[in-house]
């Protein structure tokens, strides 16, 4: 057909007309659009013979539409991401009876892809059977993608399977949609599928494929897929590349990403972003700056996603000035109305402690705020300790109407107290974010902070699809409570349902195992397990594996992980220095803090809880007192209660007491009970009772109820021979009702745990017990033991005492140890209270008679008794 002369329109006629098209059109669109391209008709926008909307009036002049015509304006808005637009005017030409065919349907159905629309999508599938174009391949491409795209997979499968013809755009498109949804192992299945079909992929193919693999980490995969790409001479595709750069930055293999980076030779924003962000993904900050200063360089224009990627960077470092430098970038570039844009840079000045600037920043996306916005202020509040203001907001975005996401709640968790737990709580269920692994881990540590286990549990339990942060956290609240048992079930459970731990979850199980009520082995056998996962070496499994050695009474392996630490970390140090000091072997401890001050490490009050109490057990006072001045010199640390009482037992140990109560009585705050005990004990050991009555008196106003007080009291009075001062304690202990703790003594054999008492006869080999203990009595006699009654308390007849003493709980579980294991095995006792020190030497002279190592660990340290020796030097 010949047309002609077109007339010239006016740029004021064509936008009337325009409007009074729009306003006239016909729509069945079950949904009201907002057309944000409404800018693009007006008059001043618009160019002579160059806008297709120009086109649009000129078919309204043209008696007969001709198909193609009509499709190429469908095309161009579709093309121009007009959906709205196109969507309208086919309901217009349907409504009028012009004509459609095959490429016309497979555009609609892309535009209600694009809108997520299945409910028109619904109803153009059902026009695509009526006129048989149902069977045409890009119409049920199309078909398959709209289902895809809006989650319906069954339906999209369908599709495919159904096509007679199917192309290398229908088999993306069903990849694709596979990925899109979260189906990766489909997704790859379908890839290697194809090629099975005969189907060769194209750029696009491999592009979302190597998407899927990012994804999922495959990347043993993905290098088969890299070598594809370069067998079919794809590498030089820059969204290929693109694709590429991405996999490998998501699998860890920087290296690998830098390469396919750097023999891209056709890179856009998208290439020098992928880079960026797979260095800060990586945690190589100076590497990603690098690249994005040769992208200055380069002349690459600065785009929304670049400034998203560099703004977190700049959060990560906390680099102010060159934040503001990009904000004022930003606002130059015209992206400071972009919502993403704004809050990249609240983040910014919240991790950078600029928490006015943040608001005021917040502020001005008043009426845009979205759900991002108001948890990235709650929980840039939270980070700089402005608990009660990440509260109000909180309150205020619940009265804007805007909901809470996982972010959110995940975050607000953190505020406990000030936020109620159980109120958060009643709105997580009421917003069924109960089952989120994100809010169901939240909420589980919240309330394993507050001891509440059994709601920890009941929460565990309700979460859908954990994943290992969950597991771990659960875990971990059991170790943190001492409940290896919870722990424990927890890690063989997660093993069950086929989980694979990582370092953190190894690291808490670990440290459930060094409670004192674990069994030995347990530890050695998680040590095991971590070994074979690849994570013993892991920074904070190895700290662990050191901490639960030393606090199990191995300190030996302790110092073997101590030693083959690739890196250590200040857990690591102390636990070192504690443990060493804890088993009687001060100067190494003091060997470990003085390596630790070459290196110039950092220290804490820890570190020198440890060192003192190393320099306590050893007797070394002078060295004692220059440690604590150097913590307060040169350190700056300030003293905390534990730092005096280590202090005081220092001098107390030392037979030191009025040093000791010089210390107490210029001491910042009041003594705590640990150091009136200390000083009480100290008062037994060296006859004061007149310091000892005043520690026992200010002991029991701060804790009326424990039994240590009475009981220490009436035994400094039993040691000075004051019987009657005794009875009077005694008689105030039952006046009050306070119980006196029993002593126990524990030992492990083959797994099992037993536990004795004094003059316990209720184990089933008691009479064997008793024989050991009358064999060893003749034994020790002969090797010069001379019972020390004065530790026996009571005002009975010397030989009464001597029984008493040979009764001993810790004599109960040696002697069982001795008959249960074999010659030579050594035996590891737990006592809950102190062990005396008549027992001290008697188990000294049984290691030298039994030729047996015996570890005992009592509330106060943990004794080595070898050769008829002990780790204590007698300072026990």
């Amino acid at each position: 057909m010949v047309l002609g002369p077109v007339r010239k329109f006016s740029l004021t006629e064509i936008y009337r007309t325009v409007k009074s098209f729009q306003q006239t059109q016909i729509s069945f669109h079950s949904k009201t659009f907002n057309q944000s391209q409404a800018a693009a008709l007006k008059p001043e926008t618009l160019s002579l013979g160059a806008s297709f909307s120009q086109s649009h009036h000129l078919f309204d002049e043209i008696p007969r539409r001709i198909l193609s015509d009509n499709n190429h304006l469908l095309f161009e808005y579709s093309r121009n991401n007009l959906n709205v637009d196109a969507l309208n005017l086919f309901v217009r030409n349907h409504s009028l009876g012009f004509p459609f065919d095959g490429s016309s349907l497979s555009c609609i159905l892309k535009v209600c892809g694009c809108l997520f629309d299945q409910n028109v999508g619904r109803q153009v599938h059902c026009r695509c059977i009526k006129s048989g174009f149902v069977e045409d391949v890009s119409v049920g491409t199309s078909l398959a993608d709209l289902y895809m795209k809006t989650a319906n997979v069954v339906d999209g499968e369908k599709i495919f399977n159904e096509m007679p013809e199917k192309n290398v755009v229908s088999w993306t498109s069903l990849l694709s949609g596979y990925s899109r949804n979260g189906l990766v192992d489909q997704a790859i299945e379908t890839f290697f599928c194809m090629q099975a079909e005969g189907i060769k992929p194209n750029p696009l193919t491999f592009a979302t494929v190597l998407g899927a693999l990012a994804d999922d980490g495959a990347v043993k995969k993905g290098i088969q897929v890299h070598c594809m790409v370069i067998k079919n001479g794809f590498e030089a595709t820059t969204f290929v590349s693109n694709s590429l750069i991405n996999m490998y930055s998501k699998s860890g293999m920087v290296r690998d990403a830098r390469a396919v980076f750097d023999s891209t030779e056709n890179r856009d924003a998208v290439s020098w972003n992928g880079m960026i962000a797979g260095f800060v993904s990586n945690g190589l900050d100076m590497e990603a700056l690098q690249v994005f200063y040769q992208m200055r360089l380069a002349g690459v224009k600065l785009t929304q996603m670049i400034f998203g990627t560099i703004l977190k960077l700049c959060a990560t470092l906390k680099e102010l000035g060159f934040a503001r430098q990009l904000h004022s970038r930003v606002v130059k570039d015209g992206f400071d109305s972009d919502l993403t844009t704004r809050t990249a840079l609240m983040v910014v000045y919240s991790k950078s402690s600029e928490m006015d600037d943040a608001l005021r920043l917040f502020y001005t996306m008043r009426g845009v705020w979205n759900v991002v916005s108001w948890t990235a202020m709650i929980s840039g509040y939270l980070q700089n300790g402005g608990v009660e203001q990440a509260v109000n907001l909180f309150c205020q975005m619940r009265r804007e109407g805007v909901r809470p996401n996982h972010f959110t709640y995940s975050t607000a968790l953190t505020a406990h107290p000030t936020a109620s737990l159980f109120q958060i709580h009643a709105q997580v269920i009421k917003t069924n974010y109960e089952k989120s692994p994100s809010v169901g881990t939240a909420l589980l540590d919240a309330y394993i902070k507050i001891g509440h286990t059994s709601e920890a549990a009941k929460v565990f339990v309700l979460i859908e699809e954990k994943d290992i942060v969950s597991w771990s956290a659960m875990l971990g609240g059991y170790a943190q409570l001492g409940d290896t048992e919870g722990a424990i079930k927890v890690f063989l459970q997660l093993a069950k349902d086929g989980v694979r731990p990582n370092e953190f979850t190894f690291c808490s199980v670990v440290n459930a195992c060094a409670s004192p009520i674990a069994a030995v082995e347990q530890g050695k056998q998680f040590h095991a397990s971590s070994i074979k996962s690849g994570y013993n070496n892991a920074l904070c499994v190895s700290s662990a594996l050191v901490t639960m050695y030393a606090k199990r009474g191995n300190i030996v392996s302790a110092n073997e992980v101590f030693k083959r630490q690739r890196e250590r970390d200040l857990v690591s140090w102390n636990s070192m220095i504690s443990g060493y000091a804890q088993h009687g072997y001060g100067k190494k401890a003091l060997k470990v803090f003085e390596e630790m001050r070459f290196r110039k490490m950092e220290m804490d009050g820890v570190t020198f809880i440890g060192v003192i109490s190393a320099c306590t057990h050893a007797g070394l006072v002078v060295e004692g007192e220059r440690y604590f001045n150097m913590m307060v010199k040169d350190h700056f640390i300030n003293p905390t209660m534990e730092h005096y009482s280590c202090m005081v037992d220092l001098y107390s140990r030392a037979g030191m007491l009025g040093k000791a109560m010089d210390l107490v009585n210029m001491m910042p705050f009041p003594a705590g009970a640990t150091i009136w005990r200390t000083l009480l004990a100290a008062c037994r050991v060296h006859l004061n009772v007149d310091l000892g009555k005043l520690a026992a008196e200010n002991l029991i106003s701060l804790q009326p109820l424990d039994s240590a007080a009475y009981v220490l009291l009436s035994n400094v009075y039993a040691a000075a021979g004051n019987w009657k001062e005794r009875a009077k304690v005694r008689k105030l202990m039952d006046e009050r009702k306070v119980k006196k703790e029993a002593g126990y003594s524990w030992i492990e054999v083959k797994n099992k745990t037993y536990s004795f008492l004094a003059g316990d006869h209720s184990h089933p080999l008691s009479d064997q017990i008793y024989l050991k203990l009358e064999e060893l009595g003749i034994r020790l006699k002969d090797a010069g033991y001379l019972p020390d009654t004065n530790y026996v308390l009571h005002d009975v007849e010397e030989e009464h005492k001597e029984a008493i003493l040979s009764q001993h709980s810790e004599r109960l579980a040696i002697a069982f140890g001795l008959i249960a294991t074999h010659s030579g095995t050594p035996i590891q006792i737990v006592k809950n209270l102190r062990v005396c020190g008549d027992c001290h030497t008697v188990i000294k002279l049984i290691s030298l008679i039994e030729v047996r190592e015996i570890i005992v660990r009592d509330s106060n340290r943990f004794h080595h008794f070898k050769g008829g020796l002990c780790s204590c030097g007698d300072y026990w």
